[in-house]
């Protein structure tokens, strides 16, 4: 089965147009900036599908590859709007990339957590966007955060191999140069949370006489 079969949901873009004789004024747009956002999305959607079509194969030997494995997933489940299941998305990419995913695999544990978490996620984001509207980032850019974030929130986890990691997948997947974003997002993050922690940590020790 191609990847593209198995993973990625593309929508037909048909061309507007007036009918032969009509008045063309009646089909321009009510708010060409809002036009034009909307065609830059479309473009930007189709470029992240083009990028996903010639990744190279996953074969689920390393750490990364499925860290690369769960972003395919909440990948393809977001394209369906959430109408397709993790279990619908793991079936699928095994049958794409030939591989098998475990129940209790990291692939599939970091996909659900960002998956079940992604409204918690996005709320968390929003502050450090900094004149930037979360719906105004590439598709893949918003899902390599959610991984990360939610990743990142986990115990035991050390935060800069973390970061790296969704610095590689933004390469690989994000728009140009957004992996410059993302690990600028996550390290604001990351600093300030320890410097929360810290700052409880003070509170807590215990005052001399």
């Amino acid at each position: 089965m191609p990847i593209g079969d198995a993973l990625i949901m593309k929508n037909d873009i048909k061309p507007n147009g007036a009918p032969e004789g009509a008045d063309p004024i009646n089909f321009e747009p009510i708010d060409s900036e809002l036009d034009a956002e909307q065609a830059l999305k479309a473009q930007q959607a189709q470029e992240e599908a083009a990028l996903l079509e010639e990744a190279f194969v996953i074969k689920m030997a390393t750490r990364r590859d499925e860290r690369y494995a769960s972003f395919y997933l909440v990948y393809a489940v977001d394209r369906s709007d959430y109408a397709m299941t993790l279990d619908e998305a793991v079936d699928a990419f095994e049958k794409g990339f030939e591989v098998t995913i475990p129940a209790r695999s990291l692939a599939r544990i970091l996909a659900q957590g960002a998956i079940d978490n992604r409204t918690e996620l996005d709320e968390q984001i929003k502050p450090y966007l900094k004149n930037w509207e979360l719906e105004r980032l590439g598709c893949c850019t918003r899902l390599i955060l959610r991984l990360a974030l939610w990743e990142l929130q986990q115990p035991d986890v050390v935060t800069s191999i973390v970061i790296n990691e969704a610095v590689e997948l933004a390469k690989a997947f994000a728009e140009k140069d957004a992996y410059r974003f993302v690990n600028g997002i996550l390290d604001e993050m990351v600093k300030t949370r320890q410097a929360a922690q810290a700052t409880e940590a003070a509170k807590e020790e215990p005052k001399g006489d």
